[in-house]
């Protein structure tokens, strides 16, 4: 489990799968932070070309392999978008966006291998071979981190502030295209709800009408 040590005032260490990873705190009220991403109904989607051409570009200013949009969900991570690799998810528990989610700014890993948290993730020590990350969380209005965007290398480096400003601007576009979507849905589904009503009215009226016609003797 994720858990801090108040009396050792360090990370405890947490064995998943033969591995030995330290994290951060559990997300307080995980539950409310996961269904709001259940909200915006975009896990397990096709691939969107406003998905992917902010990965592109996080990729190309960041100067990085890999880039992804990642959303994490009860017990995974999923790529919306990816440039560098192939897979289109990962366990939440190797994941390094579960911790960028618990972090309020940019969440920036120069050498996974200096440092304990990561150095023995399998993430790490088998492909995609991570040595550097750096992932900006995608957080609501309402202040739920639903995942981040993120840029990786296989080789250590630095991560300098103004590809660190970079990429938190990208993250709010990846958010107001996240509410843009939604959003779109959301008239869709109201359209559909108002031409459903205005054809039971006129069905309404069309009886209405023939009731008439009969008690009066008309014919229409």
């Amino acid at each position: 489990m994720l858990e801090w040590s108040e009396e050792l005032g360090n990370w405890k260490l947490q064995v998943f799968g033969g591995f030995t990873m330290a994290t951060t705190n559990p997300i307080r009220n995980d539950a409310a932070r996961v269904e709001a991403l259940h909200k915006y109904a975009i896990l397990d989607t096709e691939p969107e070309q406003a998905f992917d051409d902010l990965v592109l570009l996080a990729s190309f200013i960041c100067k990085t392999p890999i880039a992804l949009i990642s959303l994490v969900d009860e017990d995974r991570q999923w790529f919306k978008s990816k440039v560098g690799i192939s897979i289109s998810e990962t366990s939440r528990e190797i994941a390094f966006c579960a911790l960028a989610i618990q972090q309020p700014d940019v969440f920036v890993v120069p050498d996974t291998l200096n440092d304990e948290r990561f150095r023995n993730n399998p993430l790490v020590v088998s492909e995609p071979n991570v040595r550097f990350y750096a992932g900006a969380p995608l957080i609501d209005e309402d202040g739920n981190a639903l995942g981040t965007i993120c840029v990786i290398d296989r080789v250590p480096r630095e991560f300098v502030p103004d590809q660190q400003a970079a990429l938190k601007a990208l993250s709010r576009l990846v958010l107001a295209q996240l509410e843009f979507r939604r959003n779109l849905i959301l008239l869709k589904e109201a359209l559909i709800d108002r031409s459903k009503a205005e054809h039971e009215r006129e069905r309404e009226l069309t009886k209405v009408q023939e009731t008439l016609f009969r008690v009066m003797n008309l014919r229409p």
